[in-house]
């Protein structure tokens, strides 16, 4: 028996470590993130990545920091094309909310626009980055 057919709309976002988790080392993600991604395939639905992220990846092979064994405009593309993720745009009200997370959190801008896309769309954030977990702008897994 197959997964169910994937429905329209994210259930959580993935931080960017979290999706290349999932997809590379699944064993490095918290048995709460691992639970929480169960459910959320097991009722059909799908999680969301912000834009953001596909830039950072880009970044991250770029860098060697993150090997693939296929060239990275594929990489970027499967990603795209997974039907159990959902590329979220940058969108003005996720710039502004970005802007709104205040001075207090921390500058990196790939981790601003990643928690202002899970406080736009109101959804849970599966992240290991300390500073986004407490900071509690969030819901974080």
């Amino acid at each position: 028996m197959g997964s169910p057919p994937v429905r329209s709309g994210p259930a959580a976002i993935l931080d960017t470590h979290c999706l290349i988790w999932l997809k590379n080392q699944p064993d490095k993600l918290t048995a709460a993130q691992t639970t929480v991604l169960r459910g959320i395939q097991g009722r059909g639905r799908c999680v969301g990545i912000s834009a953001i992220t596909l830039w950072e990846i880009a970044m991250l092979v770029s860098k060697g920091r993150v090997q693939t064994a296929v060239p990275l405009s594929d990489l970027l593309e499967r990603i795209e094309k997974d039907p159990t993720l959902v590329v979220l745009p940058l969108s003005g009200l996720v710039a502004a909310a970005s802007v709104d997370l205040g001075e207090a959190f921390h500058g990196d801008p790939a981790d601003r626009l990643i928690t202002a896309t899970a406080k736009v769309y109101g959804l849970p954030l599966l992240t290991a980055d300390q500073r986004i977990r407490e900071s509690g702008v969030v819901t974080v897994i």
